[in-house]
């Protein structure tokens, strides 16, 4: 009993030393072989934890090798342009001036009702006041709207905010 415990302690703290390791994104944001990546790492790590018979070697080793790898192929894809393309892919773009683009949505296997879905989440119902819908490579889509449809800014009311001033009043003594 103690010695499971201590190995899922060490099986842990490798895990999220690895985790921590590969960086800061959120699980929604992480890149298709970021992903793969972490299922197998969590795969290495339970099964040393539930076979006693098992060396704890043999979970730790694999981790630490995929994550060299890991390490390896993200500083690498960020100074190769094509890596980077062939690991992460590049963004598409589902709606251009208002128009669907098929071609694009029936290679990213992506459905009239996840864009539509994704358009009320970006701020919007009509396809029309849409000037670009990106699918990006973590999945998310971004929407830019049409000029006409973007909200209003200060600028474009011409209108210059009150600036606070950094001088405190004093107080005056009653």
């Amino acid at each position: 009993m103690a010695i499971s415990f201590c190995r899922t302690i060490i099986l842990y703290t490798i895990v999220m030393c690895a985790v921590r390791l590969m960086g800061k994104k959120q699980a929604g944001e992480l890149e298709p072989m970021e992903l793969a990546v972490t299922f197998m790492i969590s795969d290495l790590a339970s099964i040393p934890m539930q076979d006693m018979g098992i060396p704890l070697l043999a979970g730790v080793i694999p981790i630490l090798t995929i994550l060299i790898i890991e390490i390896f192929f993200s500083m690498f894809s960020m100074k190769n342009k094509t890596f980077r393309r062939f690991l992460s892919g590049k963004p598409s773009v589902l709606i251009y001036d208002g128009k669907i683009m098929l071609n694009e949505m029936r290679k990213n296997r992506f459905n009239r009702d996840d864009l539509m879905e994704q358009l009320r989440l970006g701020g919007t119902t009509n396809i029309n006041e849409v000037r670009y819908a990106i699918l990006e490579t973590n999945g998310q889509l971004s929407v830019i709207l049409k000029k006409d449809n973007q909200p209003a800014t200060v600028k474009d009311l011409q209108n210059t905010p009150p600036q606070k001033s950094s001088n405190k009043k004093s107080k005056s003594k009653k």
